[in-house]
């Protein structure tokens, strides 16, 4: 009696390595992981940002924290770091709004603590300037992002931004590793391929490549 053939077969008899292997718990646990990271950056960003318009003045002057290194003073910034394009805000709105869509359907593929890590922060730093541009004044998509903390007064930010140049700092880290999103180092030769050893000279690939190995009747060569 022929038995039903399996939902994942396809023609040749081989199955869907797709459909065949679901994601692994490992997945599962660096999705959850990431999720949290993006939800606690997410609510330090607007409690502290909540902070900073309770005690303190819009444009006052800097309150040194760490002499002049380091201060806090709260300004509304229409535009992206370091006030660039401030007559853009609903081009910015649009284009962190696309990159947190992005972000979430990376996660889907993670396989490496550190990209979950960078993405997680990333995910937070933007959703929490992207509430900001959503839900204040002066308008939706056009809000102004809450700022606070001056840096030696070159430029003033805020929690968000903070995680957001760490994930950059920490994805440039991870690409120069050749550590790819799904935790696979891209200088990792393929099956099949010939691997050098330490000093640069290609390991032998079997019979023939030494001179005792030649076939009967042949000799070595010239």
């Amino acid at each position: 009696m022929s038995t039903p053939a399996e939902p994942s077969a396809v023609a040749g008899g081989e199955t869907d390595p797709a459909a065949a292997t679901p994601p692994s718990s490992g997945s599962r646990v660096l999705v959850v992981w990431t999720v949290v990271l993006a939800a606690f950056v997410l609510a330090a960003d607007q409690l502290t940002k909540w902070w900073a318009e309770s005690a303190l003045v819009a444009n006052a002057p800097t309150i040194p924290v760490v002499g002049d290194l380091l201060g806090i003073r709260l300004i509304y910034n229409p535009g992206a770091a370091l006030s660039i394009a401030s007559g853009y805000t609903w081009i910015l709105t649009i284009v962190v709004t696309v990159v947190v869509v992005f972000i979430i359907r990376a996660i889907g593929r993670l396989g490496s603590r550190g990209w979950a890590a960078a993405l997680g922060l990333l995910l937070g730093g933007a959703v929490g300037n992207l509430v900001d541009r959503l839900v204040r004044e002066p308008g939706f998509a056009r809000g102004h992002v809450v700022d606070f903390i001056d840096y030696a007064g070159f430029f003033v930010g805020n929690v968000a931004d903070i995680a957001v140049v760490s994930a950059a700092v920490l994805i440039a880290l991870l690409s120069l590793r050749g550590i790819g999103l799904d935790g696979k180092r891209h200088t990792d030769d393929e099956p099949g391929e010939q691997v050098g050893d330490e000093s640069g000279d290609q390991l032998d690939d079997g019979p023939g490549d030494k001179p005792g190995d030649w076939p009967a009747g042949q000799g070595d060569p010239a």
